[in-house]
C-alpha cells in the first residue's frame, strides 16, 4: 500500500535561507514528474508563490501551486492545510510528488503530525523533511547556541539578549530534518563550510545528510524519494515545543505590506530596502516592483545585510503593475520608520 501513496516532501528553513531557490531548481529538473507545491508564508503577500509561478514549467503549472496565507501552516492544520491537501489529492490527475514550503517561522513537527490523520495517512506519506540553512548566517553565530556570539551580534537590541525564540525555531527545524541543505555555499570558504557543518551537526540526529548548495542547485535524486515515512518516526525528532502540544504562537513576529508605485531606479529601491533591513528588529524584506520602461517585474528579496533584486517574469496583462513589499520583523519594530524610508 505504501507505494501507492503520494510522497510529500516538507521543506523548512529560516527566513531567507534559500527554500524558494531550492524548489525552483526541483521544478526545473523534475524530468517529467508531476509536481504540486503547497506554499505557506508569514504575512499578507504571497511572494514565494509568485516567484515559483514564474517558472512556467509544464511539470508544475500555476494550477499546481497552492498558497496558504492565513497564518502559519503549523497553527492552521485542521482549518486550512488538510482541506487544501485533500483538494490536491482529489484531482483527476494526481501529482507524483507534493512539496510543501513552510514559512520561515513554522515548526515542522506539528505539520508532520497531520499526516497521521486517517483521511491523509492512507493517501500520502512524508518522504522527508528538508531544512534549508543559511550557511553564512550560521557561521556568523546568528542562530548558534553560543551566548557570546549572540551577544556580539545583538548588542544594539536588548530584546534579543535573552534566549531567542528564533534560535528555538532554528533548532526545531534541524531536529526534525532528514536532510539539511547548507545554502549559499559560494559565499563560504572550505574552512567556513566545515565550521557550519560542525555547528549544524550538533543539532541534528545521527544519519542526517548535510548537503552544500549554491542557488539551490541540487540533483532532485539526492533529496526526493527518501521514503523516510516521517509520520511514523516523530518520537525520534525532539522539539522545544513538545510539552506545549500542537499549538504555539508567533507573537514575537509581525509583518505589514508597503505599497510601491512605479520606480525608475532599481538601485535606489535596493538601497532603501537595505536601510530598512539595517533597522533594529527588521528580519526580512521581499516583494515586487514595477520599473518604468520594463515589461518584466522586479523581484526584491533581502535578509540581514544581503539583498538581491532581479527581473523574474513579465507582468501579466490582467494584473495591475502595482509593486508591494512585505516587511517581517520582531514585534514592536518601527513600521512607520520603514514606511518613511520607502516613501522618501
Amino acid at each position: 500500500m505504501a507505494v501507492q501513496k503520494v510522497p510529500v516532501t516538507v521543506i523548512t528553513g529560516f527566513l531567507g535561507a534559500g527554500k524558494t531557490s531550492l524548489i525552483r531548481h526541483l521544478i526545473s529538473n523534475a524530468h517529467g514528474k508531476k509536481m504540486a507545491l503547497l506554499i505557506n508564508e508569514f504575512g499578507d503577500l504571497g511572494v514565494d508563490g509568485e516567484l515559483l509561478k514564474g517558472c512556467d514549467d509544464e511539470t508544475c503549472t500555476e494550477d499546481d501551486i497552492v498558497e496558504l496565507t492565513n497564518g502559519c501552516i503549523c497553527c492552521t492544520v485542521a482549518d486550512d492545510f488538510l482541506p487544501t491537501l485533500s483538494q490536491l489529492l482529489d484531482r483527476d490527475e494526481k501529482p507524483d510528488h507534493i512539496v510543501i514550503e513552510t514559512s520561515g517561522l513554522a515548526l515542522p513537527k506539528p505539520l508532520v503530525k497531520a499526516f497521521q490523520w486517517p483521511e491523509v495517512r492512507s493517501r500520502t506519506t512524508v518522504d522527508s523533511v528538508i531544512a534549508v540553512v543559511d550557511g553564512p548566517a550560521v557561521h556568523s553565530g546568528m542562530f548558534a547556541d553560543d551566548p557570546e556570539a549572540v551577544q556580539a551580534q545583538r548588542e544594539a537590541d536588548e530584546m534579543l539578549d535573552h534566549e531567542s525564540p528564533l534560535a528555538e525555531v532554528f533548532e526545531d527545524q534541524l531536529a526534525c530534518a532528514d536532510i539539511v541543505v547548507l545554502s549559499k555555499a559560494d559565499l563560504m570558504s572550505d574552512e567556513t563550510l566545515a565550521d557550519v557543518q560542525k555547528t549544524v551537526r550538533a543539532e541534528t540526529r545521527n544519519g542526517v545528510q548535510l548537503l552544500a548548495a549554491e542557488n539551490g542547485a541540487l540533483d532532485p535524486k539526492l533529496i526526493l524519494g527518501l521514503d523516510a515515512m516521517v509520520e511514523d518516526d516523530l518520537d525520534q525528532r525532539p522539539s522545544h515545543h513538545d510539552a506545549e502540544g500542537e499549538e504555539h504562537d508567533h507573537d514575537d513576529f509581525e509583518s505589514f505590506v508597503v505599497e510601491i508605485g512605479p520606480i525608475t531606479d532599481p538601485i535606489l529601491l535596493s538601497e532603501r530596502a537595505k536601510r530598512a533591513l539595517a533597522m533594529d528588529g527588521v528580519l526580512r524584506v521581499k516583494g515586487f516592483a514595477a520599473v518604468e520602461g520594463k515589461d518584466a517585474r522586479l523581484a526584491v528579496q533581502g535578509v540581514g545585510s544581503r539583498l538581491d533584486h532581479y527581473y523574474d517574469r513579465s507582468w501579466k496583462p490582467e494584473k495591475a503593475r502595482q509593486g508591494r513589499l512585505v516587511v517581517i520583523g520582531l514585534t514592536g519594530f518601527d513600521q512607520q520608520a520603514v514606511e518613511q524610508i520607502f516613501a522618501s
